[in-house]
């Protein structure tokens, strides 16, 4: 009878609402639709029965569920109609070419994806200010007026380095190659557990990127910020200032004396891989890992 597929569809990209059907189609063909929903952040507390979630949309789409259903513990397929699909490692046709093993009942690979869980503690009264997850990574950033920031840096609760500068990334393997690697960051290949802490323009020539444990307890202080002009009525970031970003898509406010709190989270995220794509190939074809100069004629 095939698997239960609880797909989920940003209908927001002309792209996906033409692969709908399609996409449809081959879940019926191969197994049954357990329910279909937009993936615009309603809670989901009942997955219909579904044994596998397949999301549609980009990277950043991916992302955004990803957060949404880890409570549900399901394997997740993200088929790529974005841009780049680092993550999202289907297309159409390759989900077509494989559908009978993965949507059919066949055996499923996967890659566990550790989130993070991030906890902003206010001031001295330690009381919690907000709590989000991150599959990708957790930035403080500057914010204008873009003056230098402070950040105290502990980690297993140890005094660590304070780093003056923009900011700090605090990345998953998965978010390893997404802005932390354009900060200067490791990549660090799925499956080894472990976290990255790279500076953003460190106003230091000492200041390297380095690599914990999963289990690391990373704690920065704020020591001092840029201000902004107010904060959302639900905690996000206003018109500027230094600033929490929870995979490029949550933002919360910072100001001088807070505390954030961060930790691996108790659950993963199950990815289901493409045979046809291999993480050391994608690097090299999506990111173009190593490409070598262009030599003439």
């Amino acid at each position: 009878m095939g698997r239960r597929v609880l797909l989920l569809a940003n209908r927001g990209k002309q792209d996906v609402r033409d692969a709908l059907g399609r996409v449809r189609g081959l879940v019926n063909k191969h197994g049954s639709l357990a329910g279909e929903m937009d993936t615009d952040g309603v809670p989901i507390n009942d997955a219909g029965g579904a044994e596998l979630i397949l999301v549609m949309g980009g990277d950043g789409t991916l992302l955004s569920q990803a957060r949404r259903c880890v409570h549900l513990g399901l394997p997740i397929v993200g088929v790529n109609l974005g841009r780049l699909g680092f993550l999202a490692e289907y297309d159409v046709d390759a989900l077509e070419r494989h559908a009978a093993r993965v949507i059919g009942g066949g055996g499923l690979e996967f890659v566990h994806h550790p989130l993070l869980r991030v906890e902003v503690l206010e001031g001295a009264s330690g009381a919690l200010g907000f709590s989000g997850l991150a599959m990708n990574e957790c930035v403080v950033t500057a914010g204008p007026p873009f003056r230098m920031i402070e950040l105290g840096i502990r980690i297993n609760d140890q005094e660590g380095p304070t780093l003056n500068g923009d900011g700090v990334i605090i990345s998953t393997p998965a978010g390893s190659t997404a802005y932390g690697v354009s900060a200067g960051g490791p990549i660090v290949s799925p499956g080894i557990d472990a976290m990255t802490i790279t500076a953003i323009a460190a106003h230091s020539l000492a200041f390297r990127p380095i690599v914990v444990p999963g289990d690391a307890e990373i704690d920065l202080e704020i020591r001092r910020a840029n201000t902004h002009d107010g904060r959302g009525t639900s905690g996000e970031a206003g018109a500027g200032g230094t600033t929490l970003v929870l995979d490029g898509q949550q933002m919360y406010a910072l100001g001088g004396g807070e505390r954030i709190r961060v930790r691996k989270h108790e659950a993963c995220i199950d990815l289901v891989t493409n045979p046809d794509a291999t993480y050391w190939r994608v690097l090299i074809d999506k990111l173009h890992w190593a490409k070598p100069p262009s030599w003439r004629g």
